[in-house]
Formats: C-alpha cells, sequence, structure tokens
C-alpha cells in the first residue's frame, strides 16, 4: 500500500514542480513524461533512504562485565 501511496504523491508533487519549471525555462509541459520521472524518483526514494540509513546506523554493542 505504501508503494501505491507514493506513486501517488510522487506523481501529484511531479506535476506541480514539473510545471513550474517549465514555466520558468519558457518549455513545453509532458503531462506522461513528468509523471513517470517522479513516480520512478519516488520509489527509488522510498528503497534507497531507508537502506542508507540503515547502513549508517551504529552498531549495539553489549557492554555488559
Amino acid at each position: 500500500m505504501k508503494y501505491i501511496m507514493v506513486a501517488i504523491w510522487s506523481a501529484i508533487f511531479g506535476e506541480i514542480l514539473g510545471y513550474i519549471v517549465s514555466q520558468l525555462n519558457a518549455g513545453t509541459y509532458s503531462f506522461v513524461g513528468v509523471a513517470v520521472i517522479a513516480i520512478i524518483v519516488g520509489e527509488v526514494a522510498l528503497v534507497a533512504i531507508p537502506a542508507i540509513s540503515g547502513s549508517a546506523a551504529p552498531k549495539e554493542t553489549s557492554s555488559e562485565q
């Protein structure tokens, strides 16, 4: 379920960002292209960020003597 929600919110925020950037650069706006790129970036971030954060966490050591 979280993958679906990330895809939906990535598409929404990607469309907003894509529209603003295309207007600032006086370029053309591609609805499908922006949505696909935003969903891919969102899903990759969903998988990569916890993996990176988990490997950077300090290891717990037992200090019982």
